[in-house]
């Protein structure tokens, strides 16, 4: 008994420690950070530097405030993903920086949509009307790297390296078999032929509708891509698909020899090649720059800096994630925050436009329905122009259809409109599988309608399916009238089919092709603005409050995520899932673009 009490105090005491030892070790990290934050913001760059633009991190359409984000707390370090707005706006301050020779693509990876890589493959090419070079080099080329890197001046790859160059698929997990097995039910009520997010928990393959829609956007999307290809490597459409069909890219040496990539060459030799484009006197004597410390540096005087102190203002609101109930965060759209937003810019009498910047696959349909309400109570005040990323799909859609001006990407993945609710009878699972039976008392017939112990009555599907259909009316309906169409018109157009943004400027879903740019410059000219600044919403939180926003909750999930590989898009899956409240208006279906 006194050894088993010696050893339970000696474990004790080493748990108490080793708790001890990991919240100073967690201290440190958020002073550090915190210090960080509190740092001068100006950094200062020789002549003749490299902008190195090292694109491994997530990419999200804005930096996030929380200074957690992607923190990797197995390893206990930052890994901040970075804001596509960052790399633009770095991008065209460095075709005016007269201390900036060129760029540097060093493309290892790339984790970022085909939209989000499209406005920076088309914020390069502007970059390079400033006459500065524009050079890629990676071991080995992902399609998505590739297509971004093809707009240089030289693309190389490692003598043993190579690429990846045989067209896009898309795949969709079934889960049908799975729930048979373990006895659950899965009760899926729906409106749209194409609304096929329920068709994984129904069916084990595609249905034909879906298989269509889905053929027909990707299609469109690696057509858009090898003409583009094709403008800048001069080669023609066909020969790109017969190079993709026969499997042509077999190494480094094939991909020269196809004229996709320009030469072989070692790192060393890369940094040779920049030697002398720079005319610096030794390798060692090159000036590389990140993107991190060259958002520090200040922006070239222009004639357009009188922008940054003028009274007008342009507001961008930035929404990208879930569209769900209550207050969102850098990873959701939150209904209440959002709309507080809106309401805010409406009344703001110095804000004289809003640009909208949507990245959605939707979510909650009643979340979208109060988005959509301040999205049209703001365009009756002043213009409000929405421009959609990698994605705005059905709720995504849904808070976009009432603003003024729609902005697409060709390859954006946008329309979905219809809804859908899902509901799962887990009797079975609980009493052949593991034994559990339940009871109940009612004061009513349906007083547990929805319960996942017990099968659902036609009265009460009936019933669901009633309130699908009344929120479909109103979706198409709100969709009818910001548009300018019939409802009969839109719903031919809808039944939760998605559509890229080449296919629905064709059919009216939007107006216009182009990024966030773009829309800011149509925001300013629906509002006769010619001397005006941008700014940003949501605001940024301030690093102490979002400290304790990562510590009530988020610790927890980025240790969970952290290095699941080719699983993680599965997780995110099943996490939507068991988000799903009431009516949804999201995306089709959970699909990973290869």
């Amino acid at each position: 008994m006194k050894t088993f009490f010696k050893t339970l105090f000696v474990s004790l005491l080493g748990t108490i420690l080793g708790a001890i030892v990991l919240f100073f070790l967690f201290f440190l990290v958020i002073m550090g950070i915190m210090s960080s934050a509190g740092e001068s913001n100006v950094a200062e760059i020789n002549e003749h530097s490299i902008l190195t633009l090292d694109l491994t991190s997530k990419i999200t359409d804005r930096e996030p405030s929380n200074p957690f984000s992607n923190f990797d707390f197995m390893n206990f370090q930052p890994n901040k993903g970075i804001g596509l707005n960052t790399i633009i706006e770095n991008i065209q301050k460095a075709s005016i920086d007269k201390n900036i020779d060129g760029i540097f693509l060093k493309l290892s990876s790339l984790d970022a949509g085909i939209a989000t890589i499209e406005e920076i493959r088309n914020a390069l090419i502007q970059f390079k009307k400033s006459g500065k070079f524009l050079i890629s080099y990676a071991d080995i080329y992902t399609q998505g790297t590739y297509y971004l890197s093809s707009v240089s001046d030289k693309i190389y790859t490692n003598p043993q390296g190579g690429m990846d160059f045989m067209g896009l698929s898309i795949q969709v997990m079934f889960y049908k078999h799975a729930f048979e097995k373990f006895g659950i039910e899965p009760i899926i009520i729906r409106h749209g032929k194409f609304k096929s997010a329920v068709e994984p928990y129904m069916l084990d393959k595609m249905s034909e509708a879906n298989e269509e829609q889905l053929s027909t956007y990707i299609g469109t999307i690696w057509t858009d891509m090898l003409q583009k290809i094709s403008v800048e490597r001069k080669i023609d459409v066909s020969r790109l698909n017969e190079i993709a069909d026969n499997l042509l890219v077999k190494n480094a040496k094939s991909c020269v020899e196809l004229g996709l990539i320009d030469s072989l060459k070692y790192y060393d030799e890369i940094l040779a090649g920049l030697q002398q484009r720079t005319k610096v006197k030794s390798i060692d004597d090159l000036e590389f720059v990140s993107l991190a410390t060259y958002a520090k540096v200040p922006k070239a005087k222009t004639d357009d800096d009188k922008k940054g102190t003028a009274k007008d203002k342009i507001a961008v609101i930035y929404a990208s994630g879930e569209i769900v109930m209550g207050k969102g965060d850098d990873s959701n759209i939150g209904a209440e925050d959002l709309s507080r937003n809106l309401r805010k810019l409406r009344n703001d009498e110095k804000v004289k436009a809003i640009v909208l910047r949507i990245n959605s696959p939707g979510g909650s349909a009643l979340a979208s329905e109060i988005i959509w309400r301040e999205v049209l109570l703001a365009k009756e005040k002043k213009p409000v122009i929405v421009s959609m990323g990698d994605y705005a799909a059905s709720g995504g859609y849904y808070i976009a259809c009432a603003a003024d001006s729609i902005i697409a990407e060709p390859n954006t993945l946008t329309g979905s409109i219809g809804v859908f609710g899902v509901l799962f009878n887990l009797q079975k699972l609980l009493n052949d599988k593991i034994g559990i039976t339940v009871d109940r008392v009612t004061t009513n017939k349906h007083s547990d309608i929805g319960s996942v112990t017990r099968k659902i009555e036609k009265e009460e599907e009936s019933f669901i399916q009633s309130s699908i259909e009344d929120v479909y009316s109103t979706f198409i309906g709100h969709v009818a009238s910001g548009r300018k169409m019939t409802t009969g018109a839109v719903d031919s157009l809808g039944q939760g089919r998605i559509w890229s943004g080449i296919n629905a400027i064709k059919i009216g879903l939007v107006d216009k092709l182009g990024g966030l740019d773009d829309a800011i410059q149509i925001a300013a000219n629906k509002a006769k603005l010619k001397n005006y600044r941008i700014v940003n919403y949501p605001q940024s939180k301030d690093t102490f409050d979002a400290v304790m926003e990562m510590i009530g909750g988020d610790i927890k999930t980025s240790v969970f995520e952290k290095d699941m590989g080719d699983f993680e898009p599965y997780y995110q899956m099943f996490r939507n899932l068991a988000n799903q409240k009431g009516v949804q208006a999201r995306l089709p279906f959970e699909f990973i673009l290869k």
